[in-house]
């Protein structure tokens, strides 16, 4: 499948997700539209929906670093900031879609999935920030960053405040008790405290896509 098409199945897929969610039945009817052959979508999406929710996912990671190309931001734990504000703002005009991949990632058995997922996105704000470490910090770095960008991520889900302060707030808040980015080699003995335990991530976004 050209990379057209695959784009054009994910954007038809989410006009019709904030109804039905993501089902085969979605993925279907987008194929149809985008004029993509059966066997074509099922080598495309091996896993179905899944396959859906991830590539929505990575489109969200690749959007935010395009928006962090012409950041004008000096320190690291601005450009760390600012890289998961812009991950959030991308989903801004999908919302309700980023609604219906949480619920769906919050069901035990895609459980795997969402922290991989998450852990992806972790790593794609380390690299559009410039991060090029190799060594143990590669691992903390990213670990932290999945904790404190999940929990925004619950957080904004819930919020109904004028263009999402509640949650700058909020993500200004984590980056400040939690990620001391300058002296990240001193956390490194407590990096675990800061690792989401999926169980209790994926509860929480569960509750917090739930409508309102």
């Amino acid at each position: 499948m050209r990379a057209e098409q695959h784009e054009q199945v994910l954007a038809y897929a989410l006009a019709d997700v904030p109804f039905d969610g993501f089902t085969d039945l979605v993925l279907k009817r987008a194929a149809e539209k985008a004029g993509v052959p059966e066997d074509e979508m099922k080598e495309a999406f091996p896993h179905g929906p899944a396959s859906l929710v991830a590539q929505f996912s990575e489109w969200a990671d690749g959007e935010m670093a395009k928006a962090m190309e012409g950041a004008n931001v000096t320190s690291i734990r601005q450009r760390v900031t600012r890289a998961m504000r812009a991950r959030i703002e991308v989903l801004t005009p999908h919302k309700q879609q980023a609604r219906k991949a949480a619920l769906f990632l919050a069901r035990p058995q895609h459980a795997v999935l969402g922290v991989k997922l998450t852990a992806q996105t972790a790593d794609a704000i380390w690299r559009a920030v410039g991060d090029t470490s190799t060594d143990f910090n590669y691992y903390s770095k990213r670990a932290i960053a999945s904790g404190v960008f999940a929990a925004t991520l619950v957080h904004w889900l819930n919020d109904n405040s004028d263009d999402s302060e509640s949650t700058w707030t909020f993500l200004d808040e984590r980056i400040a008790n939690v990620m001391q980015f300058e002296k990240l080699k001193a956390q490194t003995k407590d990096v675990t405290r800061f690792i989401p335990d999926p169980v209790k991530l994926f509860a929480a976004i569960r509750n917090a896509a739930r409508p309102r």
